[in-house]
Order: structure tokens, then C-alpha cells, then sequence
């Protein structure tokens, strides 16, 4: 069975707490659940990590990358600043997917930039949380067309 990591960066466990408007009104276990009944009719099992700290999200990156046939992230704030996480994301030879809640690009300026940009298969912004289940079904077709081993 193929795994899929979803990883979630800082302040996204306040989700459904936070301004709605943004956001929107699931929470990030609600996000999970769809995510997981998902890849359970699609025989693909998903891991799901959130922290508040750049340095664990890192080192599950490290401890884990090899057990992953692609990843889905939503760094929060780091997407704009970290350079680790970017180097970390880097190591990986799967299809990565950055995903956010918001349109980053229509936001204030310094929202504006993402350093894994470039090094991401895709991103998916401003559709809120089905943005994360566009995601996971791009990963699963590739699974599903042999394209990811």
C-alpha cells in the first residue's frame, strides 16, 4: 500500500479558530478525516504530522522520507521564510504538493514569496481545504497511472 504524508507547519492546528473568512470553518482533524477516508477507498494510507516548530517538522521530514511515495505540505508562516525546511524538502525524490488554505498571492506583500515554490510538483491556494483533497487525488492518479514507485 502506498503512504502520503500531509505535513502542516505552524498555527494550523487553530484552524477553525482562526479567521474563518481565510480559512474557513474545518478544523485540521476535520481536514484529516476527509483526507483519510479518501485514501482509504483509494487503498493509500495517509500520515499526518502538525507542529509548531520548524526543527520537528524537519527531523519527521528526515526520519521518514523514505517511507513516502509523496507528500503534501502546508508549511504556514515557514513557507515564507524557512530555508531549512526548503534544504529538508529538497532531500526528497517524490511529487511534492504545497498547499494553503488562502491565496498567498493575493495577500499582504511579504506573504507573497514561498521558498519551495520551485521545488514543488505544484501548489494548490485559495481553495481552501478542498485544496488538500485536490492534492491527495493528483498523487492517487499518479499512483494509480505507475508513475509514482
Amino acid at each position: 500500500m502506498k503512504k502520503i504524508a500531509v505535513i502542516n507547519g505552524p498555527n494550523l492546528n487553530m484552524l477553525k479558530i482562526r479567521d474563518k473568512e481565510k480559512y474557513g470553518d474545518k478544523s485540521l482533524s476535520d481536514i484529516n478525516a476527509e483526507l483519510k477516508d479518501e485514501g482509504d477507498r483509494n487503498n493509500v494510507s495517509i500520515f499526518f504530522f502538525q507542529s509548531n516548530h520548524e526543527g520537528e517538522i524537519i527531523d519527521y521530514i528526515h526520519n521518514n522520507y523514505k517511507k513516502w511515495a509523496g507528500l503534501i505540505i502546508n508549511p504556514g508562516g515557514l513557507t515564507h521564510t524557512s530555508v531549512s525546511l526548503r534544504d529538508a524538502l529538497e532531500i526528497l525524490d517524490i511529487p511534492i504538493l504545497e498547499v494553503h488554505l488562502s491565496n498567498i498571492a493575493g495577500r499582504e506583500e511579504y506573504r507573497n514569496k514561498s521558498v519551495i515554490r520551485d521545488i514543488v510538483e505544484g501548489q494548490i491556494m485559495g481553495l481552501g481545504s478542498f485544496g488538500y483533497m485536490a492534492a491527495l487525488n493528483y498523487l492517487i492518479d499518479k499512483i494509480n497511472k505507475g508513475e509514482i514507485n
